[in-house]
């Protein structure tokens, strides 16, 4: 049983094997010859994988409070972290994706977690191109995409944002100061009926949303860089 190849240069295609001892289907990338491709993670089918995206410009420790939290209020049985080439809403652009990844796995060490350069990989930029080929190359497998809820705000914003909220999971966590302003957002406002409590999320079927509210580490990337800590 095998992906459909949708690289765009053709030079790898996507395969699916029998993980005989779990009787599921795990999804991994697998170079034309039979060499395996690295860096592509591994899923069953059936899996609940939580998807945190950003410049992680640096990653620190909020995003990894984030992540363990996501994965216990949203019943997630994985995260993967898609550490993005850039972020379309930021004029400016960020360190090398190479020392962002490096850096990342330093900071995320967790065996539920896997730090991924997939839309580099994919040759994507914006969330709907990412979910959509996510979602090809890995069929079974149920996505659920993570955000703050400053980007709830905004979330309006983003390209191909309602057809995000009509076919995948959305599991909001709160950061400091916004937990009300993400609420009341444009988005949040127009699939209001579709919210749910964040221990049904992983299970939900699309549309549905859910606001986990938590206590934060007040931290950033942009302050860490503000104060010179990152390059």
């Amino acid at each position: 049983m095998g992906c459909v190849p949708s690289f765009r240069d053709l030079a790898a295609f996507i395969t699916i094997t029998l993980d005989k001892g779990n009787q599921g289907v795990i999804c991994g990338a697998r170079a034309i010859g039979g060499n395996d491709v690295q860096g592509w993670p591994t899923a069953r089918r059936g899996m609940v994988i939580g998807l945190l995206g950003g410049s992680f410009d640096p990653a620190h420790a909020g995003h990894v409070h984030i992540t363990r939290e996501a994965m216990t209020r949203f019943g997630l049985d994985r995260v993967w972290w898609l550490v993005s080439p850039g972020n379309p809403l930021k004029p400016r652009g960020p360190r090398p994706l190479e020392e962002r990844m490096a850096h990342a796995r330093t900071v995320m060490r967790h065996p539920r977690v896997a730090v991924t350069d997939l839309e580099a990989r994919i040759g994507t930029r914006h969330t709907a191109q990412t979910l959509r080929a996510l979602q090809a190359r890995y069929p079974g497998v149920r996505f659920v995409w993570l955000m703050g809820a400053d980007n709830l705000v905004q979330f309006h914003r983003w390209e191909d944002w309602r057809w995000i909220m009509k076919n995948v999971p959305i599991g909001v966590l709160a950061r400091p100061g916004w937990g009300v302003r993400g609420r009341l957002g444009r988005a949040a406002r127009a699939f209001s009926g579709c919210r749910v409590p964040p221990v049904r999320l992983g299970r939900a079927e699309p549309p549905a949303w859910a606001f986990a509210d938590l206590p934060m580490i007040d931290v950033s990337s942009s302050a860490i860089r503000a104060r010179g800590e990152w390059g």
